[in-house]
């Protein structure tokens, strides 16, 4: 893919997500049914704003790219006849969202059959977008555009850990492994979804850690944190790019420790 078409996708990206915030934000803060997908005792809220959020996305793409593939966490996989897929989560963060609170974000990637090639993550509400490609990572608001870099963190000592939710691990010894990098940590905390991911972009956290995901879920987090000189993979240090166990690094040196300590639980 050259650079001029690379620029035109992400462009098109951009107003997907413009598209979506439009019609998300009518339902932030009000009152809304939540559904449950899960019928075994637990809980994986969707709510319109997901449902007609990712709709609008996937129809706008389905008519300027006929060609491309579509993944979306609401409905499903279309084929792609040119090896080029989007990959979409309407609101991630949909516990947030309902909650009221800003810790979520319209994820979009496109992915060549190899890996992700861009990724945004938009937060209408607050007006921020954080964009990634081999082009480079940057994040704006408000008209202004800011490139994005991570922070040096040599050490685990001196790193600032999060993930989303404790209950959110795959399983327990998934979330015992994470304390234990946690430990040797300068502070670790809760909550945050794709924001986390944004914000280690940003050069404010060393380190994300989480696992159970899906492939919508960090598609289009791992173009942005490459891009600002980050360094994202699975638990034995491979592709993230199909979810699962995944560790996120500002610096190449925390992630090679994090990643030492988590080894034995990698699958």
């Amino acid at each position: 893919m050259q650079d001029a078409e690379l620029r035109t996708l992400i462009e098109f990206a951009g107003t997907l997500a413009d598209a979506a915030g439009a019609v998300i934000l009518p339902h932030f803060r009000s009152t809304l049914d939540v559904d449950n997908k899960k019928n075994d005792g637990k809980f994986d809220p969707v709510t319109i704003a997901d449902r007609d959020a990712e709709q609008i996305i996937r129809s706008r793409i389905m008519a300027a790219y006929s060609e491309h593939g579509i993944l979306g966490e609401e409905f499903g996989a279309l084929e792609s006849s040119n090896g080029l897929t989007w990959c979409i989560d309407p609101i991630d963060g949909t516990r947030a969202f309902i909650m009221g609170l800003p810790q979520w974000g319209v994820l979009i990637a496109l992915h060549d059959g190899a890996a992700p090639v861009l990724g945004i993550m938009d937060q209408p509400f607050t007006g921020e977008r954080f964009i990634g490609s081999r082009l480079g990572a940057h994040a704006t608001r408000n008209g202004k555009s800011t490139p994005m870099r991570t922070r040096a963190c040599a050490a685990l000592a001196d790193a600032v850990l999060t993930t989303t939710h404790p209950g959110a691990f795959g399983k327990t010894s998934e979330h015992d492994a994470y304390l234990r990098v946690a430990a040797h940590t300068r502070m670790h905390r809760y909550g945050g979804d794709c924001y986390s991911y944004a914000m280690l972009a940003h050069g404010l956290i060393d380190l994300v850690i989480e696992t159970a995901l899906q492939p919508y879920d960090i598609q289009a987090l791992i173009p942005i944190i490459q891009a600002a000189g980050g360094v994202i993979t699975n638990w034995r240090g491979g592709p993230a790019d199909q979810g699962g166990q995944v560790i996120a690094a500002g610096d190449a040196r925390a992630h090679a420790l994090a990643l030492e300590i988590l080894k034995a639980d990698a699958e």
